[in-house]
């Protein structure tokens, strides 16, 4: 029985990485999975999906995605899906409940403001599966917050969409982020 998936995390907990894992391993098994995106993310390029591990996938932009395409799939995978709206969502539900095709969603639960995205709202909503992709703050907790940075400081006020990677944003536990607390000098890692 097919499903709608909801996989969320906090900036740099590996969702994109993961994202294209699962079209690979469903292409590895002979099936066709399409990974697609908001065209509002175009911080990789059009029609591309890449992780900060180096991972990349071509896409289509869910704008571009109609129930009569996504029949030719055996999976669809959606990347950045906090940036969905409502009527985007209920699409992948009709997709899930009326095709019988998964759904795999990954994207931020929060904004930098710990305000709910719309596409997140409506999937926490309809989501037959929620699973947090955990990562962890620069204190070792587990981080749940993505803070805005400019100028070396946490920001709390703004546009809720800014794109940017690791040098916009950070992921931070609550209490760093309440705090707007960063890294004050990171250790290197032994090799």
């Amino acid at each position: 029985m097919a499903k709608l998936y909801f996989r969320y995390g906090a900036m740099g907990s590996s969702k994109t990485a993961n994202a294209i894992m699962v079209q690979y391993n469903y292409q590895e098994r002979g099936q066709c999975a399409l990974l697609v995106k908001p065209k509002l993310d175009t911080r990789d390029g059009e029609r591309i999906v890449a992780s900060r591990s180096g991972l990349f996938s071509p896409c289509v932009f869910m704008e571009e995605l109609t129930l009569e395409e996504a029949k030719k799939y055996n999976c669809i995978i959606v990347d950045e899906a906090q940036f969905l709206s409502k009527t985007q969502v209920e699409m992948l539900v009709r997709i899930v409940d009326d095709l019988g095709i998964p759904v795999v969603a990954y994207g931020l639960r929060a904004d930098f403001q710990g305000n709910l995205f719309e596409g997140s709202h409506w999937l926490l909503a309809w989501a037959d599966s929620i699973e947090e992709i955990k990562t962890v703050c620069w204190c070792g907790r587990k981080a749940t917050y993505n803070a805005r940075i400019m100028a070396g400081r946490v920001v709390k006020e703004g546009e809720q969409v800014l794109l940017g990677g690791n040098e916009s944003y950070t992921a931070l536990c609550r209490k760093h982020w309440k705090e707007g607390r960063l890294n004050p000098e990171p250790a290197p890692c032994a090799q």
